[in-house]
């Protein structure tokens, strides 16, 4: 879905509620998930996935968060250190975006109440892919673009609220490049990362940074209802600092430990991946703080992204895989 020249008033869709255990920024309120912009000083944390509401072609942003793992047919390599990126690359932003690339598509979910667009992650060579559950919660039809352009029609396999994470599947699909996935565990405090995924709809879009920090708390709606609220412009639920935004998280809430990055992060890249400099996925991009008071045409990365580790990603994927819907 191109999001490129998005109507005025067009909403958007984002990442999860993020708590990060630092004082936040002193001229900055709580930016709204990487997935959904907010319009209003309190809206500051902007999710990673961009809705576009069916009427009009307007557009929302709302939160996004994710899930991964292995199966047979060509799964995805999970062997920590595995170079992936060429010899002649190693270690270069190039390198990885070069190699990694051909894993990461584009996500265009649609429901009754509009469509949303977000990243996800290719684990299998036949077309199993992860993203974010709020990506696809409730959506009626999925499309899939991958990185040379083919489209492809998917079907959600199972889901995960509590961790924000899905399995999707693309119909007679073959011959894919499926993801390494690395360890989270090995990650430090300034190793140098790469994201990757389809910012405002610009698929392939290839940013860089260092991981910031370690463990930071994201909060989020479990309300699979939630998710349509997004694409009708409400956002997505979150908490930070004790405080609700985009309306009321309610009763059913989820928190996980997040990696916090300076590599920038916009609405659309939920779902899409972290990456180290050996071509590893190390996380699922999901949530990023915007400034304060900035409008939805506005907002944007101010270098706090959050990812979900992908070590969180492969435990959950058998229990994905086994078609869990919760």
């Amino acid at each position: 879905m191109s999001e490129n020249s998005r109507p005025s008033g067009v909403p958007e869709y984002g990442p999860h509620q993020v708590n990060p255990e630092w004082p936040p920024p002193p001229a900055h309120a709580p930016a709204a998930p990487a997935h959904r912009r907010q319009r209003g000083p309190a809206k500051l944390l902007v999710a990673v996935a961009i809705v576009a509401a069916a009427v009009g072609g307007t557009t929302a942003y709302g939160v996004q968060e994710l899930t991964g793992g292995t199966s047979a047919g060509g799964t995805a390599s999970s062997a920590a250190g595995t170079d992936v990126v060429p010899a002649s690359l190693k270690g270069t932003v190039a390198g990885v975006a070069k190699a990694v690339s051909p894993s990461i598509v584009e996500i265009k979910a649609a429901s009754s109440s509009g469509s949303a667009t977000g990243s996800g992650v290719i684990v299998t060579e036949d077309g199993e892919v992860v993203t974010n559950n709020h990506v696809v919660a409730g959506a009626s039809q999925i499309q899939v673009r991958t990185n040379d352009g083919k489209s492809y029609s998917a079907r959600v396999v199972g889901t995960d609220s509590s961790k924000d994470l899905a399995l999707i599947k693309l119909e007679d699909a073959s011959g894919l490049k499926a993801a390494t996935l690395g360890d989270s565990d090995g990650v430090r405090v300034g190793d140098q990362v790469v994201a990757i995924g389809s910012p405002e709809g610009l698929t392939g879009t290839v940013t860089s940074g260092i991981v910031s920090a370690l463990d930071r708390d994201v909060t989020v709606s479990t309300d699979e209802s939630q998710g349509q609220q997004q694409q009708r412009g409400g956002g997505w639920p979150f908490e930070f600092g004790g405080q609700e935004f985009n309306g009321d998280t309610g009763g059913s809430t989820t928190t996980y430990k997040a990696i916090q990055t300076d590599a920038s992060l916009n609405p659309g890249n939920s779902g899409g991946a972290l990456i180290d400099m050996n071509g590893a996925i190390i996380g699922i991009n999901s949530a990023m703080y915007a400034p304060s008071g900035a409008e939805s045409s506005t907002a944007g990365s101010v270098g706090l992204g959050f990812a979900i580790p992908v070590n969180t990603l492969k435990a959950d994927l058998p229990d994905l895989r086994a078609g869990a819907g919760g």
